[in-house]
């Protein structure tokens, strides 16, 4: 039997003893490679010079010495953006929870961006006119690119109705690593299902500027995968689940 004694910094104390059943066995950890950088060197294409952006002036870029590939080869999957974008109830809040719990059951780490969730904090400032709506999705878009850089599969779930707003998200991150999943449900499914009685709230004018109603949704022109109705019947989660696991499976996204 082995015992262990506090350290001489614990002698105020009282001393308790921690007894092992045998001998302490050294852990062998797996090397994981790391990019060597030097020390407060910037960002690939970035300069150390002090500059302003927008709003924000006298700041300087600093880069960490850990970059995407080492967080990608720790996590031994590649870090990605998948954006969920339709009318309200075409389900993609629904579709993004079944995918991150395929992903979390395959042994992946993911986190979901969830359009309604942020709203009670990140973006709780923001109304639903045109110019809070485009905020809302920058904001989203900045934190979903954060997400992706740290190896993770960020899984956004917004209406984002519009087409420039989501094509803005899409340049954050480099072009393979944004996938676009449209919801393509047309309006009198999304209406009948109306989960939250939004939609007849529309129709009766207390919401104005409801996407669908009075205010447009701008389909998606080259998104990477579009999910639809299949002989008039809607896919079940775990089906359209699939699809995406299997378009991140073919693209390498889930191995480093």
């Amino acid at each position: 039997m082995h015992t262990l004694t506090p350290p001489s910094c614990f002698s105020g104390a009282s001393t308790h003893r921690l007894s092992l059943p045998g001998p302490i066995q050294a852990v062998k950890l797996k090397p994981v490679a790391v990019t060597r950088v030097r020390a407060g060197s910037m960002e690939p294409g970035r300069n150390n010079a002090v500059t302003s952006v927008e709003k924000a002036t006298n700041i300087r870029w600093h880069d960490c010495p850990i970059r995407n590939i080492d967080r990608q080869n720790l996590l031994q999957q590649k870090g990605c953006v998948i954006w969920i974008t339709g009318l309200s109830g075409s389900g993609k809040s629904t579709l993004a929870c079944a995918l991150s719990r395929e992903l979390h059951y395959r042994g992946h780490l993911t986190y979901v961006l969830d359009g309604d969730n942020l709203r009670h904090g990140l973006n709780r400032d923001l109304s639903f006119k045109a110019e809070d709506r485009a905020e809302n999705i920058r904001r989203v878009g900045e934190v979903a690119k954060l997400f992706a850089d740290a190896g993770v599969i960020c899984i956004a779930s917004l209406i984002s109705p519009y087409r420039k707003d989501r094509d803005a998200c899409r340049s954050l991150v480099p072009q393979s690593t944004f996938i676009e999943v449209f919801m393509d449900f047309p309006l009198e499914i999304c209406e009948a299902r109306d989960p939250k009685g939004l939609y007849k709230l529309a129709r009766t004018g207390k919401i104005k500027g409801f996407t669908g109603i009075d205010d447009p949704y701008e389909p998606p022109l080259n998104c990477e995968i579009v999910l639809q109705p299949e002989n008039g019947k809607c896919p079940s989660p775990q089906t359209m689940a699939e699809q995406v696991v299997s378009y991140l499976q073919q693209n390498g996204f889930l191995h480093s």
